[in-house]
């Protein structure tokens, strides 16, 4: 028999959608630093382009190099002491050769792109991190257990352990997952299964941590661990798509090295072979700088990771879970979507379509609205 449990009813949850906890821009280090590095070149373009004396722009374009460039250049001579040759080292060189050879102004532009980059892709990886944190808060961070001995405890969500029965009262989130023993009622799985309405349940029929009972109380018997379930896995889903890599990404981290070391290896001969001939200095190193910066692998890597990580945290925050950044990377490649069910996508969120008082109710559909 299936019986209806009566218990006070927890203040209603309106719509259960991760919540948008979002990391601050500028808490972020790289942001502030490329910020001030936009800012001082900024600052000093319009005096250089204008013809200001160079006191008045050089040492605003100095502290561009600083501000932009001492994170990367500390990263690349750290990737030297363990013998590897770091494109953010190269970007640095790239743009003090620029300035060697006279051209301060696109060895500053050089930096700010490269810190702005860097800053983006920061700022990804915190969206990333903030969409994994909205999914975990969807988990309750209590549960009302049902000792067998009678009477209730309120003990923390992730200390349920499989056999526990716990009570879940209207309007609450269930706090883990597993099975309905007695009541009845609707809940909101949206958040795991995508469906607005919410589904009927009852004695025998399974729930899912995270999601919003209805307007009945229920009692559940756990099933799963808290860090086995449903919710947990999608978690670790997440987690693991922002850490892959696309084959683009592999393939540049690979060539990277080998380009990188025969790119400095070329610039060094354009530079000592014409001496050795005698060469004047100035022009040879001229053009040594020219190809150094023309041949900077930094272009390729700035257009790689920073827009997958950006398209993954931007699907996380609006319900979409991507399996990883190989499927996010083929995706662009796609021509056609295939959708089951009727092959219909909705918001998840319902609209009154029509009003059908009931024959024989004496009601009106204005009554009813009323």
């Amino acid at each position: 028999m299936v019986s209806t449990l009566t218990e006070p009813a927890a203040k209603p949850l309106t719509r259960p959608a991760a919540p948008r906890r979002r990391t601050r821009v500028l808490a972020l280090p790289e942001v502030r630093w490329a910020l001030a590095a936009l800012a001082l070149f900024l600052l000093a373009l319009p005096l250089d382009l204008l013809g200001a004396p160079a006191w008045t722009w050089a040492p605003l374009f100095a502290a561009t190099y600083v501000t932009g460039g001492w994170e990367p250049g500390w990263e690349g001579l750290k990737a030297l002491k363990d013998k590897t040759l770091d494109v953010d080292l190269l970007m640095v060189v790239a743009a003090l050769g620029a300035a060697a050879i006279g051209q301060v102004l696109d060895g500053a532009l050089l930096i700010v792109i490269f810190a702005t980059s860097g800053a983006l892709e920061a700022l990804a990886t915190a969206r990333t991190a903030d969409s994994v944190r909205g999914l975990l808060d969807l988990a309750p961070a209590t549960a009302t257990r049902l000792p067998p001995d009678g009477g209730e405890e309120s003990v923390a969500a992730q200390s349920l352990t499989v056999g526990d029965t716990i009570l879940v009262r209207p309007g609450e989130r269930i706090g883990a997952d597993g099975r309905v023993l007695d009541g009845q009622s609707e809940v909101d799985q949206s958040t795991i299964t995508g469906e607005p309405l919410p589904a009927a349940k009852q004695n025998g029929d399974e729930v899912f941590a995270g999601t919003v009972n209805g307007t009945g109380s229920l009692r559940v018997r756990v099933e799963r661990d808290p860090a086995d379930s449903v919710l947990a896995r999608i978690v670790a889903m997440v987690e693991e798509a922002s850490e892959t890599k696309a084959p683009t990404q592999l393939f540049v981290e690979k060539v990277e090295q080998r380009y990188s070391l025969v790119m400095v290896a070329a610039t060094l001969a354009l530079f000592a072979v014409p001496l050795a001939f005698g060469a004047a200095l100035q022009p040879t190193l001229l053009r040594a700088m020219t190809f150094m910066i023309v041949a900077s692998p930094c272009a390729v890597v700035l257009a790689t990771m920073p827009p997958l990580l950006s398209a993954i945290a931007n699907a996380g925050r609006h319900g979409v879970l991507v399996k990883s950044a190989v499927v996010m990377e083929r995706l662009g490649q796609t021509d056609a979507v295939a959708l089951d069910k009727t092959g219909t996508l909705t918001e998840g969120a319902p609209h009154l379509a029509d009003v059908c008082p009931l024959p024989g109710s004496g009601l009106t559909e204005d009554t009813l609205l009323s």
